[in-house]
């Protein structure tokens, strides 16, 4: 697994991480077990960056993380994050809170639950529109001038809200979703932003929340529990429409002797050498299938094709319901 800058202050991580939301949140089936044995299997792969935040669970992805990790800290990149709000009884309130006083106490949370002495790179999840920027980084700068953050990041922000947190203390690093079906950094001034600023970018749901894998074909094959079947692209004729774009994508996977899944990260892979992709999985099998993506070498023409049949626009709907939606692009 190869190395790559996250940043220009000097933290560097495997060009694959891996998302650990859905091991306790969001997609059900729950197996603890094995998701440890999946963040075994992907330190052995040599992947070194592993994401994570508070609201997975809440609580609990933090603290199947840290029970991983457990003798193995040296060497290993964390990320978590905090802003999506969860009360004191760890309950998800639906609001965003940027609030310092709420930060500390997030921040002190975190680094209890992952048995750490600081967190490597910890992110504002969401912007909160009734907090200003500088106040909610003022305060996570202090965090790291005391010792607790090695570096920050900022999720689903806007171009102008990206300047004014790095005019407070250096971005490290900017998570958005990007994918084939989610590409619209592109052309809304967000990976421009980044690069301008030398901001690191990492990829969440490189993988279309699962569905560039082509391991879904119907919502069935989804848990009963699992929230995608609220998320407008795994719903009704827009499920159908984005199938379509995954097979056509499988027909050129197919050349190159790969997954679907496999091809869709190797695209994010090689949008630039500044992107980092963490696909999210708690299989042995997936982890172990995502890493071999890092060896597809993909050509001019391969990228000409694959821009062909995946465009941006190409998927259908939105990629939140319109209560996440609100809380993007702050």
């Amino acid at each position: 697994m190869r190395k790559r800058a996250l940043g220009t202050q000097g933290l560097t991580v495997s060009e694959q991480g891996l998302g650990c939301m859905g091991m306790t949140f969001a997609y059900g089936g729950q197996d603890d077990a094995e998701s440890i044995r999946t963040v075994h299997r992907a330190l052995d792969l040599g992947v070194d960056f592993f994401d994570t935040a508070d609201m997975y669970g809440p609580w609990s992805n933090e603290e199947l993380l840290g029970e991983a990790l457990k003798g193995r800290r040296d060497g290993v990149v964390i990320a978590s994050k905090f802003g999506n709000e969860v009360d004191p009884d760890g309950r998800l309130t639906g609001r965003v809170n940027g609030r310092p006083d709420y930060l500390r106490r997030a921040l002190d949370g975190s680094l209890r639950r992952l048995g750490v002495d600081h967190i490597d790179l910890y992110y504002q999840h969401r912007v909160d529109p009734d907090v200003p920027v500088e106040e909610t980084w003022g305060a996570l700068q202090e965090a790291v001038t005391a010792g607790k953050v090695g570096y920050l990041g900022i999720s689903e922000a806007a171009p102008e809200t990206i300047r004014r947190a790095h005019a407070v203390h250096p971005v490290t690093a900017l998570q958005t979703e990007y994918s084939l079906f989610t590409r619209e950094v592109e052309d809304d001034g967000v990976l421009a932003t980044t690069r301008e600023l030398g901001i690191g970018f990492v990829a969440y749901s490189p993988l279309g929340r699962g569905f560039l894998s082509g391991a879904i074909r119907t919502p069935e094959d989804l848990p009963a529990d699992d929230r995608r079947h609220l998320l407008p692209r795994f719903q009704g004729e827009n499920f159908a429409r984005n199938l379509d774009v995954v097979d056509r994508v499988r027909e050129l996977a197919a050349v190159k002797n790969a997954t679907p899944g496999q091809l869709a990260l190797a695209w994010v892979l090689a949008q630039g050498e500044d992107v980092v992709a963490i696909p999210g999985t708690k299989r042995v099998r997936y982890v172990e299938e995502n890493a071999q993506a890092s060896s597809i070498v993909l050509t001019p023409g391969d990228l000409k094709a694959i821009d062909e049949v995946a465009p941006s626009g190409a998927a259908a709907g939105e990629r939140y319901a319109p209560e996440g939606m609100r809380f993007v692009r702050r």
